[in-house]
């Protein structure tokens, strides 16, 4: 009899212990979440000696890939300045080394296309002459996206003059918004941020490591890591500032990168195609948000054509709500993920900062009298402007794409809305659509359309969960099963 039960009690102590071994592990691996990766993802083609015979050239390669020779021009352009692995850097497009990789735009195709991070190379040195070769392509010059020292180069404007700011000092907009309630689980960590204004400012402080070299469209071959305006830098700085001895507000995301693309010059006036051709190399440079400024006219047949592309490669992108009727640019076919983000500018007490289209808006967030950084050490001023709004939205969007990086652009998009804290009556307005934005709740709320999904990922009630119910549950029936027979055979013997 003891040795009956010595058996039992065995069975039931390993059932037990390998609940015990599997259920910490099915938690763990359910619990992982994929760290995003900071670097960028981009086509690009590695040189070799010869192709066919003949020693390689942009030409032939633009024919080879991206079927006309005319488009040499734009892989010209996305690697100028870049230095290669050899020290050298792209000067004539017939005089290529072997072993240079190359950036290709985004529809490259063919065999020898690869998609993936560029090795590690030497900081650049110098800044590539403008291409020789001709055709109708736009000049789209290849940022740098990692995060650099003081800038230098050709890309920094001649004379520069500051968009005025007000000394006056409020911090209404980030108590409003109260971020940090969020940073427990995301401070925007991996996720570059695109600034499509005025370049800014990387020497400052507060903005110290989270600045990438970027682009200058204006001149084709420049760094957008300076700013003579100031409207792209305050933009930065509501996105990923950090904390200073002059008490600058922290940004929404701290630890995102800023990826500055200049499309606006030192006269303060941008032209479409310059906005068209920023939007494609932040997508081309991996930025997974671009927030526009307000230089950038979404009604231009162009910026439409490249919001859509940056909306096919699963991009959350954000700008103002429109002052004049216009189309919204939307995806193409080949994509539902990437979002277009309206967004509308309130000061303290609710009113609008401009009198956008009715029902355009979708979000609301502080946009008037808003504490911001300004350039060359003018400190933290006060600005108004709905590209505002739209770095505050940005730095929103990188928090939830840090927390929840399986999620497409639209899903982000929709965590942004429906956890907006309505601004009338409890009620979606037409002025105001959803509400407020709420970074803290948009960051830490379970929606119930992706209960199922944040579940499995986090172990509660998901994989894990289950797993252990169905262990034990065969543990107990096995249990059970010995009990009977050990009974059934104890009074088969004792009758």
């Amino acid at each position: 009899m003891l040795a009956k039960r010595s058996i039992l009690a065995r069975l039931v102590a390993v059932v037990a212990m390998a609940c015990c071994v599997v259920a910490p592990a099915v938690g763990a691996s359910a619990g992982r979440a994929p760290t995003p990766d900071p670097q960028a993802y981009v086509k690009y083609y590695v040189v070799v000696a010869e192709h066919q015979g003949q020693p390689e050239n942009l030409t032939e390669i633009a024919s080879r890939f991206l079927g006309g020779g005319d488009r040499s021009a734009e892989i010209y352009n996305l690697n100028a300045g870049r230095v290669q692995a050899d020290g050298a850097g792209l000067t004539d497009p017939a005089k290529l080394h072997p072993g240079w990789h190359l950036v290709l735009p985004w529809d490259a195709a063919g065999e020898g296309v690869r998609y993936g991070q560029l090795p590690p190379g030497p900081k650049p040195t110098r800044s590539a002459p403008k291409p020789t070769s001709t055709g109708s392509a736009s000049p789209k010059p290849s940022p740098s996206t990692s995060p650099g020292g003081p800038p230098t180069g050709s890309g920094a404007p001649s004379s520069c003059t500051a968009t005025a700011g007000s000394s006056r000092r409020s911090n209404w907009a980030q108590l409003r918004l109260a971020a940090d309630g969020a940073w427990d689980l995301s401070r925007g960590n991996g996720v570059m941020v695109a600034v499509v204004d005025s370049g800014v400012d990387g020497k400052l402080p507060q903005l110290s490591g989270r600045v990438a070299v970027g682009a200058d469209v204006t001149v084709g071959n420049g760094r957008g890591d300076t700013d003579c305006l100031g409207t792209g830098t305050a933009m930065a700085g509501i996105i990923a500032a950090s904390a200073s001895a002059d008490d600058t507000p922290v940004g929404i995301a701290p630890d995102a990168t800023i990826l500055p693309i200049r499309m606006v010059g030192p006269s303060a006036t941008g032209r479409a195609m310059d906005a068209s051709n920023a939007i494609e190399v932040a997508v081309s440079a991996g930025a997974s948000v671009v927030a526009l400024g307000s230089r950038v006219d979404l009604g231009d047949p162009t910026v439409a054509a490249s919001i859509s592309t940056a909306m096919n490669h699963d991009v959350v992108v954000v700008v103002g709500a429109p002052t004049k009727p216009v189309t919204v640019p939307a995806g193409g076919e080949r994509s539902a993920s990437g979002a277009l983000l309206l967004v509308g500018a309130v000061g303290a007490d609710g009113q609008l900062a401009e009198e956008y289209q009715q029902e355009t808006v979708e979000v609301v967030a502080p946009g008037i009298d808003v504490a911001t950084l300004g350039i060359s050490g003018a400190g933290v001023l006060s600005n108004t402007g709905t590209q505002l709004a739209v770095s505050f939205v940005a730095g929103q969007a990188a928090l939830v794409r840090a927390a929840y990086p399986d999620l497409t652009a639209v899903q982000v998009e929709e965590r942004i809305r429906s956890t907006a804290d309505t601004m009338e009556k409890g009620k979606t307005d037409a002025r105001y659509g959803a509400g407020m934005i709420n970074p803290a709740a948009s960051v830490a709320r379970q929606l119930d359309e992706e209960r199922q999904v944040s579940g499995a990922q986090s172990g509660d009630g998901g994989g894990g969960g289950t797993a252990l119910a169905v262990l034990l549950g065969l543990g107990l029936v096995a249990a059970g099963g010995l009990v009977f027979a050990l009974r059934f055979r104890r009074r088969a013997n004792g009758g």
